[in-house]
């Protein structure tokens, strides 16, 4: 059927915020969507909170509200818009749940919206644990045996007939929040309250244990006339009990029979039609009984999820842009692929190739919560690799996850590790345990005993352990003494039917020459000798059936190459690679940029990356798509491939920073800033030389390589210190030492210092406030400044943390031109050529500077959204030759309203680990609040976080010494709010003092009641608690804690808490305003 033409105007509803769970891939989706139906003359309104997002850019979405994703929210922009139609099933679990209050509240009908792409009826049958179960009944499938709790007591009632261990999924979350085994009754208690807690209708399903059965997932697209297909099959490595998110999957699943297949086909059809998804692309989870066969339906997503992403990467089939088509009327017989522009959608794809994702993990950053993975997603990100076959894809996918080892380790690596200690990381699931299940092939265990204490299936150990035998072929073909003293190659032994057999299977140069005992460079010069390199394949959607028009490719080591290189001018870009914190969302938005830009200007653009989630991997976001691994090998195969005029490596964050200078050496031309002037900003003595010959203020600073080195230099500097390895991002391991034995204690436990790699020691500013600047540079050496942003936390707080203000709201206009000033002239002695971020300190009209990066910053996106100007499409012409001036930027851009940048964190997903900010990055993502007031922009920004500001009740103060002065201004505005305050011994001493009336609470060891149990007894509405010093933070962390599990405000430094005073004001002086970006950019 043609498509509704009563359909014009609709809401599309993103994401909001990465976070574990649902990530960037939502970017990709909702990008997917907007373009499908503006190609319909469709006009787009949407809602999304994050600004550093492809699918927020003004030119995408003809209005585009970066407001917070709340029913608030949402009803005045259906006022203000008046939209016939809302799409919910682009923005995962967020967007679904608002969709669904929105209906339930009555507020669609009221303004005559229709939802489409999901019925009401079938977000609830799918998402409603409940009616799932009885939906799955009518039509003969089985489930987990299992029942329904909204209270503790119903939860205790049905683990008594369930038993341990039992699994608690709470409904209507996302990335099995709040969710977990339980394996006896203390776990379970525990489980089921902060299931309870974290689910919006407050129910939780409590099943029985299918730990150790295989899991798979089926992609499902559905059209309102039936047509329905298969888009691919995924199966899980790790058996179930670990979350499909934390799991590594393979496509298409590689041990099902035929007949256990189709039963999963047949299920998987007969549960579209039931749940009544008719409009658009759904994820069916299957558990798998591997000893008698008994399968059983574990869930089903009616939307766009992660798994559809990845499906769509592995595929090449469009699952976000054909479900937006289908949710205006198309059907799929009446839809054209894009790759083939043959073959319609109806058409199921076919794969001639293997697919393998691995998570990426962060536990590094929070080392005291337990790394065992369960049903409760705690990946960071993840890599897709593809590959001829599972060997090959799996080396592969290692390989990109940047994890600065081998995915196979060595024997004498392997023997280091105690037997009990193996068993035990094989039998419970943690990020190490491909490494282990590797490192135990090597040492001997055989396929049974590996699969009794992993539950893995044989067919997958089988794999693996042929990987350790092949790399036991090549060690024996390692070079004795007297082949070295004739000076013979190192691959003398090996013909080229062997090498090229095991270059086909997976094996990087690096694997092989640390087999032979030599170095990768030696490797690759000999194989490119022998002219062994290797072929690329299209992912074409039909197993090369029918032709493919699409340049979206992989590497393998056969004969046919299909794709040869065009004659061209081209520009590489290297991507970011996985998402981890510190290297998110907003370098893959740079890369994007940089493609539209550079294609746009005539060049033909070649992307290299290997993440599935983004946008940059789509198959038209460049010319040439390479899903490959970010490494020296991979890229110079394509650099020698391709030829291009030059490399852009300033836009992917440190990956592509990494390669920059190997890159050179070889000969490959890299655009812009040179890996030089790079070099200079990142290694801190060059640096601190750079600053001294501008006469610039830098904090006192040394680097240590050595222990001993570093108590020198953190003596003649004086304590407290900032202590951080050197070539890091995200601040990893950056923390600020107080004495010498922190400091002894950081020498042991960080990053092993070196001569190349020093640990970097700063002074510690204290009471300084923070500045991040970015700016473009062109050839001439013209520059314009983007924006200045003030933290507004004080310095110590990782600038990937802070919440930021955009222009500043407290800086005198003088030290603003003076911040401008020093960042221009360390860009003209740098020679920057694109973008730089500068990162500053001021102490009343003193400028420190604390750091430069001459390369794409995580504040570009946020910048380009409050301003109008694409900072990365700027940078990446400026790279390709044109002028600032031909581009028509002659001056800063200007601002009339503000832009507050606020982080989310992952805290509520790691147990045991406290909520204060400090110098090493811990968020996930970010929100973007606008307003023509700064505390109204950063009351939304607070909201868009899923905070909820309170509109009155108790809060509760504690707060260090150096912050009592600061805190009576506070306390009076909050009493004029009308809350009452409650307060800590010396806190409420004080404040008594000045004549704020306060009620004492004890500290928590001081003995209940305790302000804790006040928190339980949901009796604190705000809590404001600084500290100073390692046993004042460790007191107060169940304070923090409770709040972060209550789903309390809580601000942890004074200027945080300022901002947030000033947001209830703002709260409390009436309705708030909802205006698009392009009008903001308009004013």
């Amino acid at each position: 059927m043609p498509r509704r033409e009563e359909i014009k105007k609709v809401l599309l509803i993103g994401s909001g915020p990465i976070i574990i769970g649902q990530a960037c891939e939502f970017d990709y989706s909702g990008t997917q969507a907007i373009k499908a139906l503006k190609e319909e003359g469709i006009e787009v309104i949407l809602l999304n909170s994050n600004p550093a997002t492809i699918m927020t850019d003004p030119d995408f979405a003809h209005r585009t509200y970066l407001e917070p994703i709340t029913v608030e929210a949402a009803e005045r922009i259906i006022q203000l818009e008046k939209p016939d139609s809302l799409l919910p099933t682009m923005g995962g679990q967020t967007a679904l749940n608002l969709a669904k209050q929105l209906a339930e509240q009555g507020i669609l009908a009221k303004y005559g919206v229709k939802l489409i792409g999901a019925s009401l009826e079938a977000i609830n049958k799918a998402e409603d644990r409940k009616l799932f179960k009885a939906a799955m009944e009518k039509i003969g499938l089985e489930l987990p045996r299992a029942g329904i709790a909204t209270t503790m007591e119903e939860a205790r009632a049905l683990v008594k007939d369930l038993g341990f261990p039992s699994i608690i999924r709470p409904s209507f979350t996302l990335g099995g929040t709040g969710g977990g085994v339980a394996f006896n009754q203390e776990q379970f208690e525990q489980l089921c309250a902060g299931g309870l807690a974290a689910s919006p209708v407050h129910a939780v399903q409590i099943d029985e244990s299918v730990l150790g059965w295989k899991e798979y997932e089926l992609e499902v697209v559905r059209d309102s006339k039936d047509n329905c297909i298969i888009v691919c099959s995924i199966e899980n490595l790790d058996p179930m009990g670990v979350h499909t998110g934390d799991s590594i999957t393979v496509a298409p699943a590689q041990t099902l029979t035929d007949k256990e297949y189709e039963r999963m086909r047949d299920a998987s059809l007969a549960i579209m039609r039931e749940i009544g998804v008719d409009t658009g692309g759904s994820n069916v989870q299957f558990g798998l009984n591997p000893k008698d066969g008994r399968m059983v339906v574990i869930e089903m997503n009616p939307r766009v999820s992660r798994s559809s992403a990845l499906a769509s990467k592995a595929t090449g089939y469009p699952i976000a842009k054909i479900a937006a088509k289908l949710a205006i009327g198309y059907t799929l017989d009446e839809l054209k692929n894009d790759i083939t522009r043959d073959t319609p959608a109806s058409f199921e794809p076919t794969i001639d190739y293997v697919v393998v994702k691995l998570p990426k993990f962060n536990f590094e950053k929070f080392p005291k919560s337990p790394r065992t993975l369960g049903t409760m997603m705690r990946s960071v990100g993840e890599v897709m690799a593809i590959g001829r076959t599972f060997r090959e894809s799996y080396q592969k996918a290692f390989r990109s996850l940047e994890q600065g080892k081998h995915p196979i380790p060595t024997k004498a690596e392997a023997m280091k590790r105690p037997a009990a200690e193996r068993e035990e990381l094989l039998r419970v699931p943690t990020p190490e345990r491909p490494w282990i299940v590797l490192e135990a092939f090597q040492l001997g265990m055989t396929v049974e005993q590996v699969q009794a204490l992993t539950a893995m299936d044989p067919w997958f150990l089988r794999q693996l352990e042929a990987m350790v035998k092949e790399l036991h072929e090549i060690e024996a073909k390692a070079p004795g003494g007297d082949d070295v003293g004739r000076g013979s190659s190192p691959l003398a032994k090996f013909s080229d039917a062997e090498l090229k057999m095991h270059k086909s299977r997976g094996f990087s140069d690096g694997q092989i020459a640390q087999a032979l005992g030599t170095t990768e460079k030696v490797v690759r010069e000999e194989r490119w000798k022998r002219n062994i390199r290797p072929v690329y394949k299209r992912v074409d959607t039909c197993a090369a059936e029918f032709e493919a028009f699409t340049p979206y490719l992989y590497s393998t080591y056969e004969e046919e190459d299909e794709a040869p290189p065009t004659d061209r001018k081209k520009i590489v870009i290297l991507g970011s690679g996985p998402i981890r914190i510190g290297q998110g969302i907003e370098f893959d938005y740079c890369c994007v940029h940089a493609a539209f830009a550079l294609r746009e200007a005539g060049f033909e653009t070649i992307m290299v990356n290997c993440n599935p989630e983004t946008v940059s991997t789509d198959y038209d976001t460049s010319d040439r798509l390479y899903f490959e691994p970010l490494t020296m090998e991979d890229v110079l195969e394509i650099i020698h491939r391709e030829k291009p005029l030059g490399v852009i490596v300033q836009f992917g964050g440190q990956t592509p920073l990494k390669l920059s200078k190997p890159l050179e050496a070889a000969g490959v031309p890299i655009l812009g800033t040179t890996p030089d002037a790079i070099d200079q900003a990142e290694d801190r003595e060059r640096f601190s030389k750079l600053v001294d010959r501008l006469r610039l203020r830098q904090p006192e600073n040394g680097t240590a390589r050595a222990p001993d080195e570093a108590h020198k230099t953190a003596e003649s500097i004086g304590y407290p210190v900032m202590v951080r390895p050197s070539y890091v991002l995200g601040g990893r391991a950056m923390e600020v030492v107080y004495d010498r034995a922190d400091l002894d204690r950081y020498m042991r436990e960080s990053l092993m210092p070196s001569a190349e790699n020093p640990v970097l020691i700063d002074r510690f500013l204290q009471s300084a406030t923070e500045v991040d600047l970015d700016l473009v540079c062109d050839a001439t050496g013209a520059c314009i400044v983007g924006g200045v942003l003030e933290h507004v936390e004080e310095a110590g707080v990782h600038s990937g943390d802070a919440a930021c203000v955009l222009p500043p709201h407290s800086l005198a206009p003088d030290v603003i031109e003076r911040l401008k000033d020093i960042a221009i002239s360390l860009s003209r002695e740098l020679k920057v050529v694109g973008l730089m971020n500068v990162q500053f300190a001021v102490q009343g009209k003193a400028i420190y500077v604390l750091e430069v990066n001459p390369r794409a910053s995580r504040t570009v996106p946020f910048i380009a959204k409050a301003t109008g100007v694409a900072l990365a499409k700027v940078a990446a012409l400026c790279m390709a030759g044109k002028t600032l001036a031909e581009q028509g930027l002659t001056k800063d851009p200007e601002m009339h309203h503000y832009a507050v940048k606020e982080s989310v964190f992952p805290f509520a997903r790691f147990t045991n680990t406290d909520v204060i900010l400090g110098p090493e990055m811990k968020s996930t993502g970010e929100v973007m609040g606008l307003d023509a007031n700064v505390h109204a922009a950063f009351a939304k920004s607070t909201l868009a976080t899923g905070s909820a500001l309170p509109r009155g009740g108790t809060v509760f103060v504690s707060v260090k010494d150096d912050d009592k002065p600061g805190l009576v201004d506070l306390a009076k505005r909050l009493r004029t709010l009308g809350f009452t305050l409650c307060a800590t011994g010396g806190t409420l001493e004080y404040l008594g003092r000045k004549g704020i009336p306060a009620e004492r609470v004890n500290k928590v060891r001081e003995g209940s009641p305790h302000i804790v149990d006040r928190m339980i007894s949901k009796e604190i509405a705000l809590v404001i608690n600084t500290t100073a010093g390692k046993k004042e933070i460790s007191d107060s962390y169940t304070i923090r804690r409770e709040a972060l599990t209550r789903g309390l405000s809580y601000f942890t430094t004074m200027e945080a808490a300022r901002m947030g005073v000033g947001a209830l004001e703002a709260q409390a002086s009436g309705a708030r305003s909802y205006t698009p970006i392009q009008d903001w950019l308009r004013k």
